[in-house]
């Protein structure tokens, strides 16, 4: 079967928007009050994320930081503490170096066009285009990764989305399909067609505005598109998390190089699993009075799995500071309640 051939449709935005008055999600968070930073923000927050989840870290976030002046003075610390168990640790980064650049640079005020917003660190043409669509109501395609779906399937576009080819192509219907009018209500309507029916698995063909039209319905398997990520065989990696305590109940927390994983939250010392946990301490931190290594698990990255083997030493050390090295700190339960944690870390350190 042929695809639907890709043009300026105004029934297809017409359908979409009539479904929207309906059906579409209209009391979120960050659709009150919509600014460029509230609506920049949630759309950070959301690439990757689910909007169950983003809500509780969005409403945290816009309490600590009601503006971009605020979110730019804040320590790094302080922004990735509330980024704890978002994952995806370069937008929590991107955000707060976006944020000084615009107070620095911008005066405080978001760029309104597309090409000036994707100069900006995070900021790519699709968050470009909802923030100058839902924020300033002026039109702008999205292609996030709802979209992708609902005219892949509308139009039976194959291939992976991130491929060049098949981008462009999206790209293409998102651009014909955006109206001329409406276009912070079209933008919302997309994405929440996508996120509640036009789903991943199981999509709802019969509650769908656009089901008349839908060339991947026609074809009667509509989950065939958009096409999947060429599978690969993830490598394994392992490693010990030391756990050391000391005789005062702190415990060592080092913070992570800028870049890299989990770059600039705050970790346990790691060594690799053939060294000896036990000589390491008693040469760098003191005497060691208990060692107890705990269960292994398996933390998952998009590229490799991680089997992190935790081992809780106790030593006698009474000195907060380390010498000579401001990245390890002795710290308090109350202190590394306030750092940005990665989620692995986080869970053990709940655990005591």
């Amino acid at each position: 079967m042929s695809k639907q051939k890709i043009g300026c449709s105004s029934s297809f935005s017409d359908q979409v928007l009539a479904w929207f008055k309906v059906h579409g999600r209209k009391h979120l968070p960050w659709q009150t009050d919509r600014t460029p930073y509230r609506v920049w923000v949630s759309e950070i927050m959301l690439q990757q994320t689910q909007v169950a989840t983003v809500i509780p870290y969005y409403q945290r976030f816009m309490t600590r930081f009601p503006d971009v002046q605020s979110l730019a003075r804040a320590s790094q610390d302080d922004v990735l503490q509330l980024w704890t168990g978002l994952g995806y640790y370069a937008r929590g980064r991107n955000l707060h170096k976006c944020a000084q650049i615009v107070a620095a640079e911008h005066f405080g005020e978001f760029p309104d066009n597309v090409d000036g917003l994707e100069q900006l660190p995070g900021i790519g043409r699709s968050t470009a285009g909802a923030i100058i669509s839902l924020a300033l109501n002026q039109r702008a395609a999205i292609l996030d990764g709802n979209v992708k779906r609902v005219l892949a399937r509308f139009h039976t576009i194959e291939g992976w989305p991130a491929k060049v080819t098949v981008s462009k192509e999206l790209w293409a219907a998102a651009e014909a399909h955006t109206p001329e009018q409406d276009f912070a209500d079209y933008t919302q309507a997309m994405m929440d067609l996508g996120a509640t029916v036009c789903t991943r698995s199981k999509p709802k063909c019969s509650d769908c505005p656009l089901q008349n039209d839908c060339t991947g319905l026609k074809q009667g398997a509509p989950e065939n598109y958009p096409g999947k990520k060429p599978k690969k065989t993830l490598a394994v990696k392992t490693t010990q998390f030391l756990i050391l305590q000391n005789n005062l109940g702190n415990i060592l927390l080092e913070q992570r190089p800028s870049v890299g994983i989990w770059g600039g939250l705050w970790s346990f010392p790691e060594l690799d699993n053939a060294e000896d946990a036990v000589n390491y301490c008693n040469k760098h931190f003191g005497t060691i009075t208990d060692c107890e290594s705990k269960p292994s698990f398996r933390h998952t990255f998009s590229h490799y799995h991680l089997d992190i083997t935790p081992v809780h030493i106790s030593i006698e050390q009474t000195t907060r500071r380390i010498a000579d090295n401001d990245r390890q700190q002795w710290l308090k339960c109350h202190q590394w309640k306030t750092l940005g944690l990665p989620a692995p870390v986080k869970k053990l350190l709940d655990s005591f």
